[in-house]
């Protein structure tokens, strides 16, 4: 009879235990760390500003340049468009990544921009390539038949075919 009360009052006590293990564990997996503000922290608009920038930067990596280049950083040019150094732009994104909903808030900003510049890209890329087929169609309508050239080239004395000699 003592066994079974000595069980019984172990096992109410290994749940009490369980439970407060429980407990401890998931309020000590919640952050609330949020850093100091940095002295010289960037202002949300600009951080958007320099989100999007970046994001172009990072895919044009892969691109050939005009000079048929690929694989070029050009991090730091985005950081001197915008007149700050890589360190002021890690501490104002780690502050702002401990502040969850303004961190979200930048990268949504961004995503709304780079999405609306482009629908404008592709509105201007449909226009050129419908001015270039239209110009295309146009040049194909028109067509002087080959025999037409030569005879008027022979009219005006101007084309000579036996003494054509091919130039090497």
């Amino acid at each position: 009879m003592i066994l079974k009360v000595n069980a019984s009052l172990l096992i109410v006590n290994m749940k009490k235990i369980s439970y407060l293990l429980i407990f401890m564990f998931f309020f000590s997996c919640t952050s609330n760390t949020i850093f100091e503000k940095p002295e010289d922290l960037i202002p949300k608009d600009t951080m958007s500003l320099l989100v999007q920038e970046m994001m172009i930067a990072s895919s044009a990596k892969y691109i050939k340049n005009k000079n048929l280049e690929r694989k070029i950083n050009y991090m730091p040019l985005v950081f001197d468009l915008f007149k700050i150094d890589s360190i002021r732009f890690q501490s104002s994104n780690l502050y702002y990544m401990t502040k969850i909903d303004d961190y979200q808030g930048i990268f949504e900003s961004a995503k709304v921009s780079l999405e609306a510049k482009k629908t404008i890209f592709d509105a201007i890329k449909t226009t050129k390539d419908s001015l270039r087929t239209d110009s295309i169609n146009n040049i194909n309508k028109i067509k002087i038949p080959f025999d037409t050239i030569t005879k008027n080239l022979k009219e005006k004395n101007l084309l000579d075919l036996k003494n054509l000699k091919p130039k090497f």
